[in-house]
């Protein structure tokens, strides 16, 4: 893989492409995960229809790691800016407060109800973790220009050890101890996504020799989804046999598992190396991926969380041979609304603002968050130079 300082940004619609199909399979993770679809590797009695699921899982379960890679990888070589900081959380306030409001008008609440810890998760989204992969995600924001800047100091050779140091702290060694261990999150907390953001700041700065080509990248992709069904099916054996291995029957599809972040390697580097053809489609994918993220935000309040699967057919697909059709339209319907709303929302982002900027003490605060983004700028161009 060249590196992506010398990628033409001509090329970069293939890496918005990954952005939508990233968040497309975070869709059928929660479409699987939150309704009756997975069922329990500890039911000794499943049939054979029942692994099927855990299958699709395997596919998909790559899609968190990808796109925090996606945003460690063009924030590596992009100067700090507050505003961008302000945007994702205004935009994380706008969706809990709002969805919560037109909810609740549904009476659609989470299983405690309305109470005072649902209220403060609304208003305080990112520190009460209403969305954990918004409050890893302002993380990232914060932390990537430092890890960034860290790396070019370091070299190559020393930003490789660390590297090996935090995948074998937080990766290798959970992935092949027989036990769950007290500290591992899973990859649900911003330590990981701290090892994430490392691994795709060297990707920018080093690249991947060895995955350059999009059937290398493509092969360990579904060759990680495999081994990841495999292996756990494997460790499923084993328990129903012995009464052994409870605790770690689902651990490969952890986040943080090794397999599971190869196989995120694999089709990150498959899209990197992909070139697209076509000024429609690139036109489409560069209009519809910046809405992209509004997808999460909508289908995963705490309002609507275990509540949209029912709604598309959850149910009927349970069982199904044809809950792959059932998937499919879940995705499409979730993802078209979600990007529906967020286009609304960009629309209201942007009246709102033409409207404030009336207001004297609004327009210096743009003014101060303008500066310090152009200073910000400025001092990684003389850094560089």
């Amino acid at each position: 893989m060249e590196t992506g300082l010398t990628k033409k940004k001509s090329r970069m619609a293939n890496m918005e492409l990954l952005r939508i199909v990233s968040m497309m399979l975070i869709v059928v993770l929660h479409y699987l995960g939150k309704s009756e679809l997975l069922p329990s590797l500890a039911d000794k009695s499943l049939g054979l229809m029942a692994y099927y699921p855990w299958f699709f899982e395997a596919l998909a379960i790559v899609a968190v790691n990808v796109y925090m890679l996606i945003t460690g990888f063009f924030l590596a070589d992009a100067p700090f800016k507050v505003s961008r900081l302000i945007r994702t959380v205004l935009q994380v306030w706008f969706y809990a407060v709002i969805i919560g409001v037109v909810a609740g008008a549904f009476g659609l609440f989470p299983a405690e109800g309305l109470c005072l810890h649902y209220l403060l998760c609304l208003v305080f989204p990112v520190s009460m973790n209403h969305y954990w992969f918004m409050t890893a995600y302002v993380f990232m924001i914060v932390f990537t220009p430092f890890v960034a800047a860290g790396a070019r100091v370091l070299g190559k050779k020393q930003l490789q050890i660390v590297l090996a140091i935090l995948l074998i702290v937080f990766s290798v060694v959970k992935s092949v101890l027989p036990v769950r261990l007290d500290s591992d999150m899973l990859g649900y907390d911003s330590v990981w996504y701290l090892c994430v953001c490392v691994l795709a700041v060297y990707i920018r700065l080093y690249g991947i020799p060895f995955l350059h080509t999009v059937k290398r990248g493509l092969l360990l992709w579904v060759g990680g989804a495999v081994a990841i069904f495999l292996v756990t099916m494997g460790l499923r054996i084993v328990y129903v046999k012995t009464d052994q291995l409870g605790t770690v029957l689902s651990m490969c599809y952890h986040y943080n598992h090794m397999l599971t972040l190869l196989a995120s390697l694999g089709i990150f580097s498959a899209f990197y190396r992909m070139k697209l053809s076509g000024a429609r489609v690139t036109k489409w994918i560069l209009r519809v991926s910046p809405y992209t993220l509004g997808v999460y935000l909508l289908h995963e309040h705490l309002a609507l969380r275990y509540a949209w699967q029912d709604w598309l057919g959850a149910g009927q697909a349970a069982g199904s041979p044809l809950m792959i059709l059932w998937i499919l339209l879940a995705v499409c319907v979730v993802f078209l609304a979600g990007i529906l709303v967020d286009a609304l929302r960009s629309l209201v982002f942007a009246g709102a603002h033409k409207v404030l900027s009336f207001l004297a003490p609004y327009r210096k605060l743009v003014a101060v968050v303008d500066n310090l983004d152009e200073k910000m700028r400025e001092n990684k161009e003389r850094d560089e130079d």
